[in-house]
């Protein structure tokens, strides 16, 4: 029976050494692993250091320069002609009045061209009506821009001194108002007509001043008046007083004009 018996050992130590080398081993080969991943990923060439990222070819080419437009030709003004007669000879319209007599007298009709009445007229190598009739002009003879009026000789006409008298400045008359300020027109009426006292307002002892706005008209007569400042029991007899008033009519530059002012009343109980 003792022979069966097996002898049982404590494998408790030997079983943790072969653990600890199992986990060694694994964790060799982890490093050697990443190790080799890593130097496998360093050892790639992604082109990070190639000309392909030169911060030249990053940067856009700065756009051209505009060249500068070309300078425009300066406009030449345009030399207007004078809106003046021009004639080769000056001889006066037959309807003008003559500076001097002719010196000799003919019958024969004259192939030159008159001067035109109303029109300044300058004398030079053709004949060319070109200016404009201005009833107010007095048709002067001028010469190279001239504005001195002279006559067919070159001199200046009779009873002139070669100017133009300038017409006085017509004086503007200034408008006449419509209607104009009175102020206080109780002492300008020549009729003034008192209100009467109204009972109601004499039962409740109303009192006091009383001012009607009103408009004369051009003959002097009340045309519309409404109290402005007067207790409400008295304002039928105020406008009704001030509507019967009369004034004298009121003239600015001559004419007769509508005057806006205030009649005041006192009621005493």
């Amino acid at each position: 029976m003792l022979d069966q018996l097996v002898e049982s050992k404590n494998n408790t130590a030997e079983n943790k050494r072969v653990s600890e080398l199992f986990l060694g081993i694994g964790i060799l080969a982890v490093v050697l692993m990443l190790t080799a991943w890593t130097v496998n990923l360093l050892g790639k060439d992604f082109g990070v250091g190639g000309e392909d990222l030169e911060l030249t070819t990053l940067v856009a080419p700065p756009p051209p320069a505009d060249e500068p437009p070309p300078p425009k030709p300066e406009k030449q003004p345009e030399q207007k002609q004078p809106d003046v007669d021009v004639r080769k000879e000056l001889i006066q319209n037959i309807e003008s009045s003559p500076v001097k007599p002719p010196d000799e007298v003919s019958i024969v009709k004259s192939q030159l061209k008159q001067m035109r009445l109303n029109v300044d007229t300058m004398q030079g190598n053709e004949d060319v009506s070109r200016g404009t009739v201005n009833p107010n002009a007095s048709g002067r003879i001028v010469e190279s821009g001239s504005t001195t009026g002279l006559g067919g000789n070159g001199t200046a006409p009779a009873g002139g001194s070669g100017e133009e008298d300038a017409p006085p400045p017509r004086s503007t008359p200034k408008p006449v108002p419509k209607m104009v300020s009175g102020g206080v027109l109780n002492g300008k009426a020549t009729s003034l007509p008192k209100p009467a006292y109204p009972p109601a307002a004499r039962a409740v002892h109303a009192a006091g001043a009383c001012s009607v706005q009103v408009v004369i008209s051009e003959t002097g007569s009340v045309v519309s008046a409404s109290a402005v400042s007067c207790h409400p029991l008295l304002k039928a007899a105020a406008e009704s007083a001030a509507r019967g008033a009369h004034f004298s009519p009121t003239l600015l530059s001559g004419q007769a004009v509508k005057v806006s002012g205030v009649i005041t009343y006192n009621f005493v109980p």
